[in-house]
């Protein structure tokens, strides 16, 4: 049997904690990403390497950025999660949740 590879088993472990923490099952994610279970499952204990592809198929169905997966999630106050889902956003989409914000900014500074 051969020996995992530390990246593997750190990439497998960010990417069960980020699917935990967006409250989806193993099944739920490899069903987003179109891979099998038990391929999933091999990812996520690092027995197996993940490619490019699947990568980035992960990222899009958590909203994450691949640096996440790769290096681990940010503090608790990190955005790059909001960043990564904003980067996706059409322009007008953008524009919307621009103008969202600066309306829900205005009401929390004004007393």
């Amino acid at each position: 049997m051969q020996e995992k590879k530390s990246i593997n088993i750190e990439i497998g472990a960010n990417i069960k904690e980020m699917r935990e923490r967006r409250g989806l099952t193993q099944e739920q994610l490899s069903e987003l990403i179109g891979i099998g279970v038990k391929s999933l499952s091999a990812i996520e204990r690092g027995a197996v390497g993940i490619s490019l592809s699947t990568l980035r198929k992960v990222c899009n169905a958590l909203s994450v950025s691949s640096d996440a997966l790769i290096f681990g999630p940010g503090e608790p106050n990190d955005t790059s999660d909001i960043t990564a889902a904003l980067e996706r956003l059409s322009p007008l989409q953008l524009d919307l949740v621009r103008e969202m914000l600066r309306i829900m900014t205005t009401a929390f500074t004004t007393k």
